[in-house]
């Protein structure tokens, strides 16, 4: 079979590559020709367009590329036209992937599937008429998501299983001491206060100071930053200059990290549940500026309770959420003390990880979507 994959982000890459090793071990003429990045292209077949041509977010830097943007799905059209694949498989990345569909079904008429649901369930919820119009199967990685679907009339999205859980699970660092991770990164006894502060620098801006500032009062522990990767050193430093107390940065180590947490003060996004997964007692704080215009966008763009990953997989409050209004340097204080002294609060939140973790179920997910694939275009072909 011939397949033509897009992926515009690092974490579509990621998770293509690992779909596309399950397509050869199923398929043993499988061709590839994508758009995506290294650990695709390590793979195997031919990469047209890399990621970082393709990664423009926000409204501004979306409008200062437009002219890129334009001229990548131009070229993406193009390419799907000229290769001919059996079926296209989309990876994430909404804004791009779901015009690419209506193209491909409207003016090639060849399959389409989507591997990772765009978060129509949170804000958008408009994309669900493209879905149902130009998505022939929708492969999702949060378990609630197929069942959201069927209320809104789409019966083709099925779960497939967390790539988070695979790769905590295939993680081999669970053996590693506290004292082997504290020689390792030249950190004191203390226990450890993880901090992940997010992946982009103006949610580090946002945040970092006050979580800092909270955390500073617990003299008896030590603060650790999760570097993001595409944010150096001296950017921490900078943010870090005003701030009462000093954390150390580690980059590419945030399972080890959290391993050996004590506690977690965490964003949001996929880290809340890797924290989970791992077992760190955490607080989600989270704020986003100008308050005001954040907390209007919240009110009348977004239809859900939760902005962690835990809760919404749960569908109850697991781990506590300071949210814009509710985020504050006294209350993350208060909140990181109960993860620290309050054996019973702790206790409450890993029931709710046992929950978490019944309802993620699922590993292996690469495999499970290659089936998935292999199924549907059997099925198409009347095989």
């Amino acid at each position: 079979m011939r397949y033509f994959i897009v992926a515009g982000e690092a974490s579509g890459d990621l998770h293509a590559s690992g779909l596309m090793k399950a397509l050869i071990a199923g398929d043993n003429d499988a061709k590839f020709c994508f758009f995506g990045g290294n650990l695709m292209e390590s793979v195997g077949g031919r990469m047209l367009r890399h990621y970082r041509e393709m990664a423009f977010m926000g409204f501004v830097p979306v409008l200062l590329h437009l002219p890129k943007i334009l001229l990548n799905m131009i070229d993406c059209r193009r390419a799907i036209r000229d290769f001919s694949p059996d079926c296209v498989i989309l990876v994430d990345y909404p804004g791009f992937n779901l015009r690419i569909a209506r193209y491909v079904k409207n003016s090639l008429h060849i399959p389409v599937i989507y591997y990772i649901s765009p978060t129509v369930w949170a804000w958008k919820r408009g994309r669900i008429k493209t879905v149902k119009k130009y998505v022939d199967r929708m492969l999702c990685i949060l378990p609630f998501e197929p069942e959201f679907y069927k209320r809104n009339g789409y019966l083709d999205a099925v779960y497939v299983g967390n790539p988070t859980v695979d790769a905590v699970a295939l993680w081999a660092g669970r053996e590693e001491s506290f004292e082997e991770f504290s020689f390792a990164n030249a950190l004191s006894g203390k226990p450890v206060i993880a901090i992940l502060a997010g992946s982009r620098r103006q949610e580090i801006r946002d945040n970092l100071p006050s979580m800092l500032e909270a955390a500073s009062d617990f003299v008896d522990c030590q603060l650790v930053i999760a570097g993001a990767p595409s944010v150096e050193a001296a950017f921490y430093e900078q943010v870090q200059s005003g701030c009462r107390a000093k954390a150390t940065v580690v980059y590419g180590q945030t399972y080890r990290l959290l391993r050996q947490s004590r506690a977690a003060l965490v964003t949001s996004g996929t880290a809340t549940l890797e924290a989970a997964l791992l077992r760190v007692p955490q607080v989600v704080c989270y704020r986003t500026r100008p308050k005001h215009i954040a907390a209007f966008i919240w009110k009348h763009f977004f239809d859900v309770e939760y902005i962690s990953l835990v809760n919404l997989i749960a569908g109850r409050e697991v781990v506590v959420e300071l949210f814009n209004e509710r985020f504050s340097v006294e209350r993350i204080g208060k909140e990181l003390h109960r993860l620290l002294h309050d054996g019973e609060h702790v206790r409450a939140i890993q029931e709710g990880y046992d929950e978490v973790d019944k309802r993620l179920c699922c590993k292996d997910v690469s495999i499970r979507a290659a089936e998935v694939v292999f199924s549907f275009l059997a099925h198409r072909s009347g095989h």
